[in-house]
C-alpha cells in the first residue's frame, strides 16, 4: 500500500465524476448500518465498487480521507504523554509519524442502497499505526488509577 493516497484519492475523484455521478463529502461512522467492500489484493477494486454504485443507481456517493497534520501529531503526542500509562516506545512512535504530514493515508467512498450503506476503505501502514495509538491513548487516558480513599485509611 502507498503512504500517501492522494494520488489515489484524484484517481477516485475524476473516475467518479467520469461516471456523471455525484459525491457528497462525508463520513460514514460505524454507528451506521453498513457492508464493507472486500476488494481483495486488487489495488483499483475501488474502481469496481464505483461500477457498482453507477449499476445499483446510487443518487451519490460519500467520500471522505484523512490528511495528517501536524496539529494531529502533536495531539497525539502530548495525549501520550499525559496518559495514565505512558509507554516511550508509543511517545516515540507518534514522534515519527511526522514524517507523514501533509499525506493522505484514509479514504472511504460508500453508497447508499435499500437502506444499508456500502463501503470502500483504503487505508496506508502509518494510518493504521495512527490509529492504534490514538485508541491506546484514548484508553489509557481515561483509566483512572485505583488511590485509597482517604476514610479507608483511617
Amino acid at each position: 500500500m502507498l503512504d500517501d493516497l492522494t494520488s489515489v484519492k484524484d484517481d477516485m475523484t475524476a473516475f467518479i465524476e467520469g461516471h456523471g455521478m455525484r459525491r457528497f463529502q462525508g463520513y460514514v461512522s460505524d454507528d451506521v448500518q453498513s457492508v464493507l467492500w472486500d476488494g481483495g489484493e486488487n489495488p483499483d477494486g475501488w474502481k469496481d465498487f464505483v461500477e457498482l454504485a453507477k449499476a445499483a443507481e446510487a443518487p451519490f456517493l460519500t467520500m471522505n480521507d484523512m490528511l495528517l497534520e501536524r496539529s494531529d501529531v502533536d495531539y497525539l503526542v502530548t495525549r501520550l504523554q499525559r496518559a495514565n500509562y505512558t509507554n516511550d516506545e508509543d511517545v516515540e512512535e507518534a514522534r515519527w509519524l511526522k514524517t507523514y504530514v501533509g499525506k493522505t493515508g484514509f479514504i472511504q467512498l460508500g453508497f447508499p442502497y435499500q437502506g444499508m450503506m456500502f463501503l470502500y476503505e483504503a487505508s496506508s501502514d502509518w494510518y493504521e499505526r495512527y490509529q492504534r495509538l490514538l485508541d491506546l491513548a484514548d484508553e489509557f487516558g481515561s483509566i483512572m488509577i485505583d488511590e485509597q480513599d482517604q476514610d479507608d485509611e483511617r
